[in-house]
């Protein structure tokens, strides 16, 4: 219906002096809403994870959208017209219109659905629609998981408690109790209502997890099993076959062949326009930082990218001109070698602006691992395991474990395994994906570790 007043009173496209009646287009509007509505049911949008990105659901909505539009569109030709033949419904489904409806619909779910998202997230923050879950196992993993759905009260879980192999081996795992044993699972879920498990045990035998598995099958019990360690060493499985013989390809790059290039094409795209655009607050910044503080107006520091060559990285300088003179060290909150501006710098990521110089020359990519110096390259290489398989592609400007909240002072092998994952399961969406949380980030001032 918006659609049919849009392109009536916006003058964008040429339509016909006596246009058909809004009431003639109803079966092309109950054809498109059903097919769309369809569409969404097949692609299992009406199935909803207690936790998705805002921006993969919004891929998701612009694609069942884009689909179901185009199928509305042409089964309106097939069919409409021969079942409405020498009626008053006879009638075309103009471009014009198709473009404001998909425009229109895209719009409104979206905004639909974020309104539901923030909904949900109220209502679990009042422990409204919370699930009961319980955790097995005490190890690092375990504390891990814990914590992080400690700090997400918006998923919904009310952290029943934890369950090891004996009773008395810790009586809490990061502030949650300890409440059972394996053997006790079965009455554990039935006294508390549980309805989400985590096995959260990656050192486990094949043959264990079975056993916990069992156990915990009673009811409407979701079970979600922590991957074991051999999968994360072996990063993306993937299945062959030699002679009839089926093998597992455990080093497989995605970043490679046409998509470098096409990796390229888009670093090379995107130094270009943000520099064009950029350009004009980049040279109000340089006057500002040499009217505050005598120095440089940028900060060239030698960082690691591919194959761990070493290369010069651009940045505004942001603290003082002597802020290593008693050597290299992480920045730290409220770090007194910081200008005012640089402050602000910092906070927003701009001091970092003149790396689309690097990623024009080619030695870093809009998105790839972060860089890191030398000597701490030297250290981390030798006590983190997979560290220097982060320099099988270049560094970038922003990255998936940036984005992910993993930046400055916070944990190296944590780092490393999201950097690791990255380069195994490049695409272009997520590349686009990771430039939009950067941008989403900075806006909503979430990234806490931006000092």
């Amino acid at each position: 219906m918006l659609g049919y007043q849009a392109r009536n009173v916006l003058d964008i496209f040429q339509i016909p002096l006596n246009p058909p009646t809004l009431i003639q287009y109803l079966p092309t509007l109950i054809l498109h809403v059903g097919t769309t509505l369809l569409i969404f049911y097949g692609s299992r949008l009406y199935h909803l994870p207690r936790a998705i990105s805002r921006i993969d659901q919004m891929r998701n909505i612009l694609g069942a959208v884009t689909l179901g539009s185009v199928l509305a569109y042409g089964l309106q030709a097939l069919i409409l017209e021969t079942v409405f033949q020498g009626t008053t419904f006879q009638v075309d489904y103009p471009r014009s219109l198709f473009v404001y409806v998909w425009i229109f619909s895209t719009v409104f779910t979206v905004a639909g659905r974020e309104l539901h998202r923030s909904l949900r997230y109220y209502l679990r923050r009042q422990h409204i629609d919370s699930q009961n879950l319980l955790i097995i196992g005490t190890g690092k993993i375990a504390r891990d998981v814990t914590g992080r759905i400690k700090k997400r009260d918006d998923l919904g879980y009310n952290l029943v408690g934890v369950v090891t192999t004996r009773r008395h081996a810790r009586s809490n795992v990061a502030g949650v109790p300890v409440i059972g044993t394996y053997e006790e699972i079965p009455d554990l879920i039935d006294h508390h209502g549980i309805e989400q498990v985590i096995i959260a045990l990656p050192e486990a035998q094949r043959s264990e997890l079975v056993n916990l598995i069992t156990l915990c099958q009673r009811g409407h019990v979701d079970i979600k099993v922590y991957p074991d360690l051999f999968a994360y060493m072996a990063g993306d499985l993937n299945v062959d076959e030699l002679g009839g013989t089926p093998l597992i390809t455990v080093r497989d790059i995605a970043l490679r062949g046409w998509k470098l290039s096409l990796k390229r094409g888009m670093d090379m795209f995107g130094a270009l326009v943000g520099l064009i655009f950029c350009s004009p607050g980049m040279l109000l910044t340089a006057i500002l930082i040499r009217m505050e503080s005598p120095g440089p107006v940028f900060y060239i520091q030698e960082r690691m990218g591919l194959d761990g060559r070493p290369f010069p990285m651009i940045k505004f300088r942001s603290m003082r001109s002597d802020a290593e003179a008693s050597g290299p060290g992480w920045t730290t909150e409220n770090d007194p070698r910081r200008t005012r501006l640089g402050q602000l710098m910092r906070r927003t990521n701009w001091d970092e602006m003149p790396q689309l110089i690097n990623v024009l020359m080619g030695h870093m990519s809009l998105v790839g691992p972060r860089p890191e110096r030398p000597v701490y390259v030297r250290e981390f290489r030798e006590r983190i395991p997979r560290y220097m398989e982060r320099h099988r592609e270049k560094a970038g400007m922003t990255g998936w474990a940036q984005v992910n909240g993993l930046r400055g002072d916070t944990s190296i092998a944590e780092r490393t395994a999201y950097d690791v994952w990255y380069i195994e399961h490049w695409s272009l969406w997520l590349d686009i994906k990771i430039i939009l949380r950067t941008f989403m980030m900075i806006i909503l001032r979430k990234d806490k570790n931006a000092y």
